[in-house]
């Protein structure tokens, strides 16, 4: 539940930060022409890394990042001058880790590579001194082929909020792994929408003899871990929007045969209120004082906007 804005923010600060360091002297308008940025937004990316270091947070712990006068500076915190050299459990940790994910079928070409180079550097002897071999959870393959075939699929489905079971067509997009669990993205035909699916809640799964087209960009997201900062809000939801409990990591606070009230936490107040935007007269904020300030100018803007093309 990562805000798009953040993520393209964070990608931004990762790409400009090598060229700025491998090109000292750069001025700000080369920075700004060829990152995208404004001079605003290009000093609050430096005022960010300026904070990022190692605990202990003192000068040499800290990376330095700031404007001199035309200049972008940017200078490694002394940690980084050299690189880390890894205990050897350390480094045998890291090598199981990238395995791991490459067993699971979510590895990138790039991490292959990796694995392959650590594990020549770690375990130089024979191939399988070291197998990482992680069992697939049930109905992986099936869905994963209906996906590929862009088939549809029915599934007996059991939420994990609700804990009711249902029985639903989906449209599956793409089934993928993040934080430990596996899902599936698709279109949900009973509520006619996008929904995403954990593989351990669906007791079975049916091609139902369709097929379908799927959307040309489907998004795998990495599901959201709260953190200690994030904005929390209370929001009651009524049938029609039960689903929230099942596709956002909330908790429940009660739950009874005709509204769920819930704990809804995310790091950017703006991302609970376009959901409670989203969701309309389905869902009422019942606490979260900066959820509904937030939600307040949103309408706001969308209310000024329709007014002006009248």
């Amino acid at each position: 539940m990562t805000s798009p804005r953040t993520v393209s923010r964070l990608n931004r600060i990762l790409t400009m930060l090598p060229w700025v360091i491998a090109h000292p002297g750069a001025t700000v308008d080369e920075v700004c022409q060829r990152f995208g940025y404004t001079r605003n937004d290009l000093v609050k990316d430096l005022d960010l890394v300026f904070v990022c270091g190692l605990p202990g947070y003192g000068p040499g712990d800290l990376m330095v990042a700031y404007i001199d006068q035309d200049e972008v500076i940017v200078e490694m915190a002394d940690y980084f001058a050299s690189p880390p050299r890894l205990t050897g459990t350390e480094a045998l940790g890291l090598l199981a880790a990238g395995m791991a994910v490459t067993t699971s079928g979510s590895g990138t070409p790039e991490l292959e590579s990796a694995v392959e180079k650590l594990q020549a550097v770690v375990l130089p002897g024979p191939v399988d001194a070291l197998v990482v071999d992680l069992p697939d959870p049930p109905f992986l393959g099936e869905l994963r082929d209906l996906a590929r075939d862009h088939r549809v699929a029915t599934i007996e489905y059991t939420g994990l909020a609700s804990g009711e079971t249902t029985v639903r067509d989906i449209e599956p997009w793409v089934v993928f792994s993040t934080m430990g669990n596996w899902y599936v993205r698709a279109h949900c035909r009973r509520a006619d929408a996008e929904r995403v699916f954990r593989l351990d809640r669906i007791r079975s799964v049916t091609p139902a003899g369709e097929v379908f087209e799927p959307p040309s960009d489907v998004d795998v997201t990495v599901s959201y871990v709260p953190g200690p900062d994030d904005i929390a809000a209370t929001i009651r939801l009524d049938p029609g929007a039960r689903w929230v409990a099942d596709y956002y990591p909330v908790e429940v606070i009660s739950d009874d045969d005709d509204t769920m009230t819930i704990e809804f936490l995310a790091s950017d107040p703006s991302v609970t209120a376009r959901l409670l935007l989203r969701l309309g007269s389905s869902a009422e904020l019942m606490s979260g004082d900066e959820v509904r300030s937030t939600l307040d100018q949103l309408r706001d803007r969308i209310e000024a906007r329709y007014s002006a093309g009248e």
